[in-house]
């Protein structure tokens, strides 16, 4: 297939904004996926198109977590490597498995995660009570999650922050910087599987990630600087407006 100069400069600039607000409230698939859908591409071909992408603006934004000392890869290396097992182990299942039971309910989970981030009083700037230990996280919640990622795929980023503000106590800032790097984790492992099936193009997803890594970035820099007031009204709004494109689809309601 080929696109002209215009539509591969409007994917970059898509690309751009979709990694700037995916590095703070998740749900850049929601403007990523539907605008490679709208250039005539499978799902499977926009999928593997859209995780090629979005490992750039997760990687930007893993990376100035990173070297901002928010995330240390070694604390957290039994994560990572769940994540990653998780994430595989579920985009080799979706080719078997249903997900039409997943489908249905994930509208309400996206729900109740901004309903928790719009009325809980417990996001502050500093941490609280860890309430389960870093293993059992691993095993049970990084690589569920990572599953989760490799099999579906909307709202991961806004998973792994309630889970590790809930369960591990960790501030918002700080839930944010670790949910990107272990997105990254699970965009990186569905990458792989999907280059080995030959669902993706090349041209498009590098164009895309070099917007990704821009606004990745940008949007990591303002998670850093402006921390509560700016993730707490963008995942609320994200989730909504996922919540919203959802029940559409799946025609619970209509104009």
């Amino acid at each position: 297939m080929e696109f002209s100069w215009e539509i591969l400069s409007l994917l970059f600039l898509v690309a751009l904004f979709a990694g700037f607000i995916d590095s703070i409230a998740g749900g850049g698939g929601l403007i990523t996926i539907p605008t490679l859908l709208s250039l005539g591409l499978s799902p499977a071909i926009a999928l593997g198109t859209n995780k090629l992408q979005a490992c750039g603006g997760s990687f930007a934004a893993s990376l100035y977590f990173i070297r901002k000392k928010i995330v240390s890869p070694k604390q957290i290396w039994l994560f990572i490597l769940l994540t990653f097992i998780g994430a595989a182990l579920g985009t080799i299942s979706v080719q078997i498995l249903e997900t039409e039971i997943l489908n249905a309910i994930l509208p309400f989970l996206i729900l109740c995660i901004a309903l928790y981030f719009l009325f809980s009083p417990r996001l502050k700037d500093e941490d609280s009570r860890q309430r389960i230990n870093d293993s059992t996280f691993a095993f049970g919640i990084a690589f569920s999650i990572g599953f989760y990622d490799g099999l579906f795929g909307p709202a991961t980023g806004s998973f792994f922050t309630l889970a590790f503000l809930l369960l591990l106590g960790y501030n918002l800032t700080k839930s944010v910087a670790h949910a990107k790097v272990l997105n990254f984790t699970s965009n990186l492992a569905s990458l792989l599987f999907f280059i080995l099936g030959g669902a993706i193009i090349w041209k498009i997803g590098l164009i895309m990630m070099a917007g990704q890594l821009i606004g990745g970035s940008l949007g990591a820099k303002m998670v850093v600087t402006k921390g509560k007031k700016i993730i707490r009204p963008l995942i609320v709004t994200i989730s909504l407006l996922m919540t919203a494109k959802m029940f559409f689809q799946q025609g619970y309601f209509s104009f």
